[in-house]
């Protein structure tokens, strides 16, 4: 138990993983690593300054006296400030040249992108794991079939594994965007107070090509090859933006997912995993409610909320840059990530483990395919010699027949015997059945599947299979 407000993301849904890297200590220590690059790089280029000053950082990267960074920032108001002082206090003799012609940005926003890889890089782990997870359920049911809906209506049949097409198609275009997501990410590197590196070219003398190499040089240091070209003081929160895109995308594609799902478990048709002392209802005993979709969709909800934030906070940056940006992304970004974290965790714990009712299935398909049969009955009977707009209005007539039957009086289909009773239509009842089998009404449903995983998911897989297995479980 808590006194105080716990975020539900943390201690419910989303990884430890992506937690931890949203923690303040990664952070922080993200914030040592460049302070120690810039260092080390202002050194190689000539700055007076020493080797022992880069191992006395080194010491204490990761060792970070957050007592005294609490007590400068409540004096200084401002956290890179205090951080700086902590640092120092434990490096005397680096301190002169710690964060040495940097603004707050430097660390501030070259660690959120060093932090955006780590956390895309697990958001396409488990989008991965997701795919699989649908692209085997798809292969499994590939040619069972079933009744397709539009506008939640009966429509033609399709097949469970062509329906779970949908869905993969959608994680596939998700997979398109995070990976532009993860292209985008550039380091804000060595811009100064307006982005005009004003201050390093006054510490190197004017000299350009220093001032050039020393951006290039941190960069690799951290691991980025990529630097923005041109910014502000900030770098581009058009960035924000797009990595919320991509995550607003993922939410969207699980919301349908989910939400098919909760439709055909209401149909008795398909289930998610339901565990054997999992509780439906505290009031109704024999209840199964789809707990693990409903909360797929709750979730997804909140991010599509978010990206207006990144949105609204891109377009607002006056001039080379304001600061109200920063208590919004404090708290929009690393929640968007950790709540789209937890969609996938569920999304693939779902997938995995869903449950298919083959007879259920049929049995809502023999209550519909009557009807969905007429067009071939009437083809049949038109080349046994009957007049095709006589035998079109007798069809039309027994279907609003048999529908009222089903409707009004809840009792079975019964258009094929009217229809087979019917000596105009030149058919008896086995000539009818014949032709409804409803492998008969799916196309080309399972070639679709079998052409789409081929062409498109299984090139995919192969590609990024060092990322397929998931050790996160479920806390609730």
């Amino acid at each position: 138990m808590h006194d105080t407000y716990e975020n539900p993301l943390v201690e419910r849904y989303a990884s430890r993983r992506m937690s931890a890297i949203f923690s303040d200590d990664v952070k922080f220590r993200t914030w040592r690593r460049l302070w120690i690059a810039l260092a080390e790089a202002e050194m190689e280029l000539g700055l007076p300054i020493s080797r022992e000053q880069i191992k006395e950082m080194k010491r204490y990267a990761d060792d970070i006296n957050y007592e005294v960074a609490r007590e400068k920032e409540k004096e200084f108001r401002h956290d890179v400030m205090a951080h700086i002082y902590a640092f120092g206090h434990q490096c005397p003799s680096a301190m002169p040249i710690i964060h040495l012609g940097a603004t707050s940005c430097f660390v501030g926003d070259n660690a959120d992108i060093i932090i955006f890889r780590d956390a895309l890089a697990e958001i396409k782990k488990k989008l991965v794991n997701c795919i699989k997870a649908v692209s085997d359920f798809s292969l499994k049911y590939k040619s069972l079939p079933t009744l397709g809906f539009t506008h939640l209506q009966p429509a033609q049949l399709t097949t469970v594994g062509k329906r779970a097409g949908l869905w993969l198609q959608d994680l596939m275009m998700d997979y398109g965007e995070i990976s532009h997501a993860v292209d985008s990410l550039r380091l804000l590197g060595v811009k100064g107070t307006t982005g005009t590196q004003a201050s390093f070219l006054a510490l190197f003398e004017g000299d350009h090509e220093k001032v050039k190499r020393l951006e290039e040089l941190v960069g690799k240091k951290i691991g980025f090859e990529k630097v923005f070209p041109v910014s502000g003081q900030t770098y581009p929160r058009k960035l924000d933006s797009i990595i919320l895109n991509a995550l607003s995308g993922i939410a969207q594609s699980a919301y349908k997912f989910a939400g098919d799902i909760r439709f055909l478990q209401s149909m008795k048709e398909i289930e998610e995993p339901f565990e054997k002392e999992q509780v439906g209802s505290s009031a109704m005993a024999y209840k199964r409610n789809p707990m693990r979709c409903e909360r797929i969709c709750a979730l997804s909800r909140y991010i599509f909320s978010l990206n207006i934030n990144t949105a609204m906070t891109a377009g607002t940056q006056w001039l080379e840059r304001t600061l109200d940006d920063s208590a919004n992304r404090r708290i929009v970004i690393p929640q968007a990530f950790l709540a789209a974290d937890a969609v996938l965790l569920i999304y693939s714990n779902v997938a995995g483990r869903l449950v298919v009712y083959p007879k259920t299935i049929l049995a809502h398909i023999q209550n519909e395919l009557p009807f969905m049969a007429t067009e071939n009955i009437l083809m049949e009977a038109v080349n046994r010699g009957g007049d095709r707009q006589q035998l079109h209005e007798k069809i039309r007539k027994y279907s609003i027949e048999a529908a009222e039957r089903v409707k009004s009086q809840g009792l079975s289909n019964n258009l094929i015997e009217l229809i087979a009773a019917d000596p105009a239509f030149k058919m008896s009842r086995e000539d009818i059945e014949k032709s409804l089998s409803p492998e008969n009404f799916t196309g080309r449903a399972e070639k679709q599947v079998e052409e789409y995983l081929e062409g498109h998911v299984f090139p995919l897989l192969e590609k990024e299979k060092s990322l397929i297995g998931l050790e996160d479980e479920l806390s609730v």
